[in-house]
């Protein structure tokens, strides 16, 4: 199981240098193609399909319950997400090239709830938060590695957007080989062969009230977009500077995955606790409106970031029966994505009337998910 976890870390490090390599460019990309401020943002159409798909992808794998179906659907997500950008190289046309961003997201959905499924059972050896960690750490590697790859290529080659593209085949394909040897290593998934005992549709209470408290934690969490806007339309920082500041929030992401894991493995689920507490941190922060705390905010913003990515996805397979983790990795999905989109919307509209709002508004939602976890806490099986 441990060759199979360190394949699979390895198949998110290829993986998101490749996407996370064109997604860095894409709106300079779809300028190119004569696409239009409102083409650009259309793209974030393919991140709430994205997580529609991984409901309809986990719920899939519940009712089909075989290890070649948990490992299809990740193959083909897999095999879909990195086709989609070499093929950007190809795209003529904005029409094609949006189209191509929109089905990248699709892959994406299909193929995480089945890929957590397996992963929440080969970390099992060395604990699942620090499992969750260091696969968190190794996917983050590939996330900060590729836009450095495309920006390498970009300019030394007199901005060749399909080259760029076209060398992001190379990480594509290792990762897909890796994606196999890994099926060959751990063919049979455990949880999907034992009988289903859990009657009805649903996940059980823990993982309701979880799913409310991950609500509420979301909606308040400002996205990535809002804060960048906010410290460009104050002229805060540069844009080379905006575009470190992610860097930042990238790298404090990848720094305290394996940590705040660790974490997990010792307290479990109180390590939740610290998410709604640090989201609330953020519109204060940002809202003074200096440099020092601007750089902070991004350091906090990839602090929640990582614990999302880490033991959140730790924390599922100890809320449902292990038959059911498939469903709900996919619930998480669909949760997840659309408290970002409403929240989003939310803290925007806010955000337009008085930027001040924001600090009311997110302590209510982070206090909302506070009491929620801590009352999941208390609640026995």
């Amino acid at each position: 199981m441990l060759l199979t976890f360190i394949l699979l870390g390895l198949v998110s490090l290829f993986a998101d240098m490749t996407y996370e390599g064109a997604r860095g460019v894409s709106g300079a990309y779809l300028k190119i193609l004569e696409g239009t401020a409102l083409v650009a943002g259309a793209v974030t159409i393919g991140e709430f399909l994205g997580y529609l798909t991984r409901f309809f992808s986990g719920y899939v794998a519940d009712r089909l319950r075989s290890s070649r179906v948990l490992w299809g659907l990740t193959v083909a997500g897999y095999l879909i997400n990195l086709l989609a950008v070499p093929a950007l190289a190809l795209a003529g046309r904005w029409e094609i090239a949006l189209a191509l961003f929109i089905v990248e997201r699709l892959g994406k959905g299909l193929r995480a709830p089945a890929r957590d499924v397996i992963l929440s059972e080969v970390v099992e050896g060395v604990g699942r938060g620090k499992g969750f960690g260091l696969h968190e750490v190794m996917d983050q590697v590939g996330a900060v590695s590729g836009p450095l790859l495309v920006t390498f290529v970009l300019s030394t080659s007199g901005e060749d957007y399909r080259l760029a593209f076209s060398i992001l085949a190379v990480p594509a394909a290792i990762s897909l080989a890796c994606l196999l040897t890994a099926y060959t290593t751990y063919p049979k998934v455990r949880s999907v062969s034992l009988r289903k005992t859990v009657v009805g549709r649903g996940l059980g209470k823990k993982f309701n009230i979880f799913s409310a408290s991950l609500s509420l934690m979301t909606v308040g969490y400002l996205a990535w977009s809002l804060i960048s806007y906010h410290v460009k339309e104050y002229g805060l920082l540069s844009d080379p500077e905006i575009s470190l500041m992610y860097a930042l929030a990238m790298g404090v992401d990848a720094l305290i995955a394996f940590p705040v894991g660790y974490l997990y493995d010792k307290v479990g689920l109180k390590s939740l606790i610290l998410t709604p507490l640090l989201a609330s941190l953020i519109p204060p922060l940002l809202l003074t409106n200096t440099k020092t705390a601007t750089y902070l905010v991004a350091a906090v913003w990839g602090a929640i970031m990582s614990i999302y990515e880490t033991n959140m996805r730790a924390a599922i397979p100890d809320l449902v029966e292990p038959e059911r983790r498939a469903l709900a990795y996919g619930t998480y999905g669909l949760v997840y994505g659309a408290a970002w989109m409403f929240g989003g919307v939310i803290a925007g509209t806010i955000y337009t009337l008085n930027p001040t709002y924001l600090i009311p508004y997110t302590l209510a939602a982070e206090a909302g998910s506070l009491i929620l976890m801590t009352y999941l806490l208390r609640t026995k099986d």
